[in-house]
């Protein structure tokens, strides 16, 4: 450990630096990230649709995407560990992680109906070897208008913290569109009616706890002159002067005048109607309410998984493939595919009995399953192998015996009759261990 003498000569510390003037401009600065689109900033606003469509999104982000390497029957091989692929697993701006990143398109993607993947940073020369360009950064804007050969499209630009309108070619750019836009975005969709109905109940709790009283005050005579009708209002100001001013809210009147209360509950089928399209816009994207609470079982999360994440997923990574994986990429199978670890929903109980199944079988070997269990591989060759750990292996495939200290075959019948952990350490074995160190006969 450095001493104290040698951290103050040689450390920096961030408010003691002078590298970072404060009279330096460094542009156009915002209480909140102006790189957020419009889904994480009042797109959705019911708390009921925002919670439904970050869960999805988050589930989506949480799935790998990968750029890697597939055989000619479309079979994972290896992953491409360059730039395009680091946009999904490490970063893909300045601003976004990768899995910010991805979430980001499947909330905006959700929110718009469609949405639009830019490359920012590109190379400017064309690599022989795939026929296309490396892509360094992306981000997610927003499709403000269309053309037959053409997009424009809201960008964030980082160089000045400003979002610029910018038109491009559709061929070079990832246009992503919401596979459940008939559901989610049609103007008379499930969701959007269910939009509609909360903030018409949101209207509703407004009103009610906006502190009126809605009263009818009766008076004892006609209002029908022009001096009636000042007199009345005369004393309408009186009797809100009275409850104003009053600590308790108390004001009197007369006997001959009368109140009437029309803030009474009324009865209307609003929360009933919003309960049924509630239910109908889960069925209709495949799910349930108990995959938010956390208490869905394993069908009902399959069916989650594959009718509501799955086709979300697809269309991301169709989109990709379609506009950044070249014709020469392509022939030299090069893909953009998503992976699912199917372990995370796997109790602990149950991980046991399956990876010895995997194992067993010849599926998966022992180093494999410790990774995905979260276990560091062990450095065993055997751990590596996919082979049945319970047959015992045949005399051909076990390594040539070697040579111990004294000379013998390491399988000989002395040596295992040393090695053998049932045997105990008894005075005769000692001695028999003894001569034959000695190099006497064996007894």
């Amino acid at each position: 450990m450095a001493s104290l003498r040698e951290r103050l000569r040689k450390s920096w510390n961030v408010f003691t630096g002078k590298e970072f003037p404060e009279y330096i401009d460094y542009g156009p600065s915002y209480s909140r990230r102006p790189d957020r689109g419009r889904s994480f900033y009042g797109g959705t606003k019911q708390s009921i649709v925002s919670s439904v469509v970050s869960h999805i999104a988050v589930d989506c982000a949480a799935i790998d995407i990968l750029h890697a390497r597939v055989d000619t029957n479309g079979k994972y091989v290896e992953t491409i560990d360059d730039s395009l692929n680091r946009i999904f697993t490490l970063e893909a701006n300045i601003d976004q992680a990768g899995r910010v990143f991805k979430q980001d398109i499947i909330q905006s993607m959700f929110d718009e109906g469609v949405v639009a993947v830019v490359p920012i940073e590109t190379s400017d020369k064309i690599d022989e070897n795939t026929g296309t360009y490396k892509i360094y950064t992306m981000r997610v804007g927003k499709i403000v208008a269309w053309y037959p050969q053409h997009v424009r499209v809201d960008l964030y630009d980082e160089r000045d913290g400003r979002h610029k309108e910018i038109n491009l070619n559709k061929k070079d750019v990832a246009i992503v569109e919401n596979p459940l836009y008939s559901i989610m975005n049609e103007p008379n969709s499930t969701l959007q009616r269910l939009m509609r109905k909360l903030s018409l109940l949101d209207a509703i709790d407004e009103i009610s706890g906006s502190g009126k009283l809605d009263l009818i005050f009766q008076l004892p005579y006609t209002i029908k002159t022009e001096s009636r009708k000042r007199e009345a209002a005369r004393r309408k100001q009186q009797i809100e002067e009275q409850l104003y001013e009053s600590k308790y809210g108390i004001a009197y009147i007369d006997a001959t005048e009368k109140v009437t209360q029309l803030n009474r509950s009324l009865e209307n089928n609003l929360l009933a109607q919003i309960q049924y399209l509630q239910k109908l816009f889960f069925n209709q994207l495949g799910v349930t309410e108990s995959v938010f609470d956390g208490t869905a079982d394993e069908t009902a999360m399959l069916n989650y998984y594959s009718r509501t994440i799955e086709p979300a997923l697809s269309a991301f990574v169709d989109e990709f493939n379609r506009k950044f994986i070249s014709e020469t990429a392509y022939t030299q199978g090069q893909r953009i595919i998503f992976f699912r670890n199917p372990f995370k929903l796997v109790p602990v109980d149950k991980i046991a009995d399956i990876a010895d199944k995997f194992t067993r079988n010849e599926v998966l070997s022992s180093n494999e399953v410790r990774s995905l269990i979260g276990f560091k591989p062990v450095n065993d060759e055997r751990a590596d192998e996919l082979r049945n750990k319970n047959i015992n292996e045949s005399p051909e495939a076990l390594p040539p015996p070697t040579t111990n200290d004294y000379g013998d075959d390491y399988g000989s019948e002395d040596e295992q009759y040393f090695n053998h952990s049932s045997i105990l350490d008894s005075p005769i074995r000692r001695a028999r261990k003894e001569k034959i160190q000695n190099g006497t006969k064996k007894l």
